[in-house]
């Protein structure tokens, strides 16, 4: 069984923690700098970002700042973000922002036909800085 990975942005990642893993029987898997954590159930693995932290939680072009509820987001994993972007844009796709570089890898925002945002990523190669 594959895993499906979900992003949340979250106003508290303490507080976000604490709920998913004494309610839901979630597990952490790592908390790498505040503002961030990853949590496990079963095949479905839980990122949390506060506004603001790490890549996910960056402004986008306009000012707007991510926040809980309009930026709950699905993650796809890709091998070669550039050249997905650059297909899917000639095949008329929108996208929210530009692809945002940061330590974790690469990703980008598209809209799907509703305007429900979905992030494709491309992980950092390990031993890369």
């Amino acid at each position: 069984m594959s895993t499906v990975t979900v992003r949340y942005v979250v106003n508290d990642v303490d507080a976000a923690v604490d709920f998913y893993t004494d309610h839901l029987e979630f597990e952490v898997q790592m908390r790498p700098a505040p503002g961030f954590a990853a949590l496990q159930r079963r095949s479905l693995r839980l990122l949390l970002n506060e506004p603001g932290a790490g890549g996910a939680g960056q402004t986008m072009p306009d000012g707007t700042l991510p926040e809980p509820g309009g930026w709950n987001r699905f993650q796809i994993e890709v091998e070669d973000l550039a050249a997905t972007v650059e297909r899917l844009t000639e095949q008329g796709v929108s996208f929210h922002n530009e692809i945002v570089d940061g330590k974790g890898g690469k990703q980008i925002l598209l809209e799907d036909p509703a305007g429900n945002a979905v992030e494709l990523f491309e992980p950092a190669h390990r031993g890369e800085s």
